[in-house]
């Protein structure tokens, strides 16, 4: 039994005393714990040694406290797991030498055998779990099939992501193949991080918002209810579209336990939009960590009011910033602890 299960309870929409909250990235560069790591392994070294991996989740558990655990891997382990190599470069963030350009490129990307290819991330959680102890859920993820789509192609990240859109526009077959190929690895890639114990799995549709509302049904969405579909079943699933709020009434009842919103989106549009019956996670502008934690606390108490303590998980807009100081996370997780209605 999870001993703090109030994540859970919120994704099933039961009654909560207060809200529970965790931070997108919060494994991650803001923590001195994690930057030590950094300096004496790679970034692909840290996600594929289940030692380091699962060091790193726990690192936010102990220091800030959240009620939730997330994974600490990349989106990018899947496209590399598919026969496209991926580097991380200083300075420039994700680099892949052999950007997809055509049908034979298509071609060459293979629907791995998840245990083969990503193992190491099953061994990952495992080793997390113990570390927990049943002190809190851990959350598994994965990139939407238009988010990797969209570096598989582009090469990069990229502020408009002119060629991936570009590809899909001139080459809709093609492109179709590939998020196919994506849709069917990430399935058996999430279905496989529950086997192995996540309590739940958020997609992150990072690029969503990078297309027009007709488009994103033709090269994002479709592919995004597939993964629901395939796994509603098996698990909870948060969807994560950034950018996508004109989306969310459809995903409101895609079967989707609960939906990320980010900062652009207010508490009372997201209701109003996905109906009120859907469990909502967010909307914290990750830069208004940088507040003083008075302020902090202030705007955390008005969002959850805005939202509603009930089906409702205290989250950033979108993952946290490297500079933040730990305190104002600690400052930002503290606040929801001592919500009182």
């Amino acid at each position: 039994m999870i001993k703090n299960d109030l994540f859970l309870k919120a994704l099933r929409g039961e009654t909560v005393e207060r809200p529970p909250v965790w931070m997108m990235r919060q494994a991650g560069r803001y923590l001195p714990e994690f930057m030590a790591l950094k300096r004496k392994y790679d970034f692909f070294t840290r996600c594929q040694t289940p030692e380091l991996a699962s060091e790193i989740t726990v690192q936010p558990i102990d220091i800030i406290e959240p009620d939730a655990a997330i994974l600490f891997s990349d989106i990018l382990v899947i496209p590399q797991a598919m026969n496209i190599e991926v580097q991380m470069k200083d300075g420039i963030g994700p680099w892949l030498p052999n950007p997809i350009r055509t049908p034979a490129d298509v071609d060459w990307v293979i629907v791995p055998q998840i245990q083969d290819t990503l193992g190491y991330v099953m061994e990952a959680i495992k080793m997390t779990k113990e570390k927990l102890a049943n002190r809190v859920p851990l959350i598994g993820f994965a990139g939407s099939p238009w988010t990797i789509l969209c570096y598989a192609v582009q090469g990069q990240g990229s502020k408009n992501f002119d060629k991936a859109k570009g590809f899909c526009f001139t080459q809709p077959e093609a492109a179709h193949q590939l998020l196919q190929k994506i849709t069917d690895t990430t399935i058996a890639y999430l279905k496989e991080k529950v086997a192995a114990g996540v309590n739940a799995v958020q997609v992150f549709d990072s690029w969503g918002g990078m297309l027009s509302p007709v488009d994103y049904q033709e090269f994002s969405w479709k592919y995004i209810q597939q993964i629901v579909d395939a796994l509603k079943e098996h698990t909870e699933v948060i969807v994560f579209g950034k950018g996508c709020w004109f989306a969310l009434k459809e995903m409101a009842t895609s079967g989707a336990t609960a939906l990320g919103i980010d900062w652009t989106c207010s508490a009372q549009n997201a209701r109003y939009l996905t109906g009120g019956n859907i469990t909502l996670q967010g909307n914290f502008d990750p830069s208004r960590l940088l507040s003083p934690p008075a302020e902090i606390k202030k705007m955390v108490t008005q969002m959850i009011n805005e939202f509603g303590k009930d089906r409702y998980i205290v989250n950033l807009g979108h993952g946290i910033l490297p500079n933040i100081p730990v305190e104002n996370a600690k400052a930002f997780v503290d606040a929801v602890k001592s919500y009182q209605s």
